[in-house]
């Protein structure tokens, strides 16, 4: 379906902002033009997923829509058990709350924030061991979410116990930068090596697929559901998100190919989410998810779901924008450093674009800098990652191309404007993800 959308006055949009704290979650969407805070559930359903909310199943335990679910994910993503949760979040508190002890170490290729929280909830501390170049806004390596093996080697032999390496597909942090096949296999064969198992947040690993087909030699002849299906081989589970690629509003799931680990997942479900048949879902929902994942993995969708990415992303590197290359599967990502280069990484310069955007076109972006880094949970201090980002994240199936074009032509706008902002101040933080709640104050002086 269409919904409509309007344009704002500048005015409006700087009372709206100014209501909203300067941060864009906070922003009512009725006054937002463009969204492109998320992907997550934002996409656009089938007709034949839209059919399938019609066959839902509401038992309580049972459901017709949870063994097409189970299925669906057997079938594309391999794996053997099948836990279904509300969504992403849920699969992963799942999984750190029965892998995780207290004093653990959990290696990952780059943190995200979700899944850093729930690993630090359950104990844990998290170790990035991304390759080097995935901190490099300018790099051209194709595979900038790939696992340094050096760096993972060390975690291993130091740490009192890891309880699994964190594996990202498209790595969200690093600006949605694909894992290779050939890392993923040398990773499985450096964690067997010391025992560990390996857990996929397999969010978006349909567009990691697809990325392994075009750039990695020897793919360019396989489908993407094969792709797909080889490397989740290489790994133990999956936390997923639907919201993402399997293209719904809601739900996700935890996968397992451990019976054990795979019945104390479902005995906690019950605790957390809702019977281990539905995990927080509608059969309505399980079943529109059952048919996204068919409808996710074909090459046709998502050639033409990045290929809208790379759209913006092209046109924004040929005006010389500073982006984060090469542009990922989900989201073009701005790098506020370039655009504020004399601006202090403490007065939040991808915050501060991020509202400068929304004041401009009534684009919504989301930051991924400083305060979605939050604080270290011991000392107190802000983390400092070095990608201070603002995300223009493009759901499926939902703008044309000439949405993008006024988007490029905003992003342009502001980065040539010769009235540099001073950046903000946090005035209000919350206890945990502080970027979803936070609010801030433009510094004036």
């Amino acid at each position: 379906m269409v919904e409509p959308i309007r344009m704002t006055t500048r005015e409006h949009r700087a009372a709206a902002l100014a209501e909203a704290g300067y941060n864009t979650f906070l922003l009512k969407s009725e006054d937002v033009y463009i969204d492109l805070l998320t992907d997550s559930g934002t996409s656009a359903m089938s007709d034949w997923q839209w059919a399938g909310m019609m066959l839902g199943d509401e038992a309580y335990a049972g459901s017709r829509n949870f063994y097409n679910l189970e299925e669906a994910v057997r079938q594309y993503y391999g794996y053997s058990h099948v836990i279904p949760t509300h969504q992403g979040r849920g699969a992963e508190h799942i999984l750190s709350q029965i892998c995780i002890q207290p004093g653990d170490t959990v290696p990952g290729n780059m943190y995200f924030t979700t899944t850093r929280y729930h690993q630090e909830h359950a104990g844990g501390e998290f170790v990035d061991v991304i390759i080097d170049e995935a901190h490099d806004p300018t790099s051209l390596h194709p595979f900038k979410g790939n696992v340094d093996l050096d760096k993972l080697e060390h975690v291993l032999k130091t740490a009192r116990r890891v309880p699994y390496l964190s594996l990202a597909a498209t790595v969200n942090m690093a600006g949605g930068q694909p894992v290779s096949m050939e890392n993923v296999r040398a990773t499985r064969a450096l964690c067997d090596r010391y025992g560990v198992p390996i857990m996929l947040d397999g969010t978006r690993a349909v567009e990691n697929a697809y990325f392994i087909q075009q750039r990695e030699p020897g793919y360019q002849d396989k489908k993407v559901a094969d792709i797909l299906r080889e490397m989740c081989s290489y790994t133990d589970g999956c936390t997923m998100s639907g919201k993402k690629d399997p293209l719904v509003n809601i739900g996700g799931w935890l996968a397992l190919n451990d019976a054990a680990l795979a019945d104390k997942a479902r005995n906690l479900v019950v605790v957390y989410e809702g019977l281990h048949t539905y995990g927080g879902m509608a059969g309505r929902d399980m079943e529109a998810m059952a048919r996204g994942i068919v409808e996710s993995v074909q090459d046709d969708h998502i050639r033409a779901r990045v290929g809208q990415v790379q759209y913006l992303g092209e046109l924004l590197i040929d005006w010389a924008i500073p982006v984060v290359q090469p542009i990922g599967g989900h989201a073009v990502y701005l790098d506020a450093r370039r655009f504020y280069p004399d601006m202090p990484q403490i007065n939040f310069p991808a915050q501060t674009l991020a509202a400068e955007l929304y004041l401009d076109s009534g684009v919504r972006a989301m930051e991924r800098g400083i305060v979605s880094a939050g604080r270290n949970k011991h000392t107190g201090d802000h983390y400092y990652p070095k990608l201070e980002l603002v995300r223009l994240t493009i759901p499926r199936r939902v703008y044309t191309q000439a949405h993008m074009d006024v988007v490029a032509e905003s992003v342009d706008a502001v980065y040539r404007n010769p009235d540099k902002p001073k950046g903000l101040k946090m005035v209000y933080e919350p206890e945990y993800l502080r970027f979803f709640q936070a609010r801030f104050e433009p510094i004036r002086e």
